[in-house]
């Protein structure tokens, strides 16, 4: 899943993509590149990051899905928290939603969900993107994580999405300090009894950083690493900024486990 982030300051790329020509074209390089689907987000999710209202939200992210929905043949996805975003995005050509705020009581980013029949990830987050690393504390962060998988899955049926929309992000980096990170990797086994695709984006995280004191130009490596970690324990999709990087790792992971006896 490449990563097209339509904004002023997200942690890694911030503004470097806000101009829809630019988007586009970096979006079209990452189908080049490899990518399988696209995340088009128009909202930092950074932590501290402050909300952006729904208009200035469309305004960013239209424009650039319009013109990739009639270029590329890789699904779009909209990154977004808003349930108006959803629905113009999906109007637009996108078909799925990946949602970081799939913590919310209320079902109507569910219900467009399954209005369109679209795609949904269903990201955990202890908090709010402006609070979640103040001190983030879990008894068991595997099990917790699990324990709102298997309730949300029971939610969104009660708002008519089908367990086949469905795929499932533990949420790394969001609301978890680097602890709960590293344990949440080491346990994605866990998460196969919920038969459903597994998404993990630990692109540029910087937890990584505070493991390894790299700045935000030099983490792909240990990403990487990550990667091919959550690949062997069953993740399957796999959100990044360097997708073909990524691409020929998993490629040479999946060739050697091929071979094995």
């Amino acid at each position: 899943m490449g990563i097209v982030n339509v904004t002023p300051d997200s942690f890694s790329d911030g503004g470097r993509f806000l101009d829809p020509d630019r988007a586009v074209a970096h979006a079209l390089a990452l189908v080049e590149q490899g990518a399988d689907l696209l995340d088009i987000g128009g909202e930092s999710t950074r932590p501290g990051a402050d909300a952006v209202d729904v208009r200035e939200e469309l305004r960013r992210v239209l424009p650039v899905l319009d013109r990739l929905a009639g270029q590329v043949r890789v699904p779009l996805s909209i990154d977004t928290q808003k349930p108006e975003v959803a629905r113009a995005a999906l109007e637009a050509g996108a078909s799925i939603v990946n949602d970081i705020a799939a913590s919310r009581d209320d079902d109507a980013m569910w219900r467009v969900v399954a209005e369109f029949r679209a795609g949904y990830v269903a990201m955990h987050m202890q908090g709010t993107p402006r609070t979640m690393q103040q001190q983030p504390r879990y008894d068991d962060v595997v099990a917790e994580v699990d324990a709102f998988f298997a309730g949300r899955v029971q939610l969104l049926g009660g708002a008519s999405v089908e367990p086949e929309q469905v795929a499932l992000d533990p949420g790394i980096g969001f609301g978890k300090t680097l602890e709960h990170n590293l344990q949440l990797l080491a346990g994605l086994g866990r998460f196969k009894s919920r038969r459903r695709p597994l998404l993990v984006g630990v692109s540029r995280k910087s937890f990584i950083g505070k493991l390894l004191g790299a700045d935000v130009t030099a983490r792909l490596p240990a990403a990487l690493a990550c990667t091919v970690v959550a690949a062997g324990a069953g993740a399957h999709i796999f959100r990044t900024h360097d997708v073909i990087e990524t691409v020929q790792a998993l490629r040479m992971a999946e060739a050697i486990r091929a071979r094995e006896a």
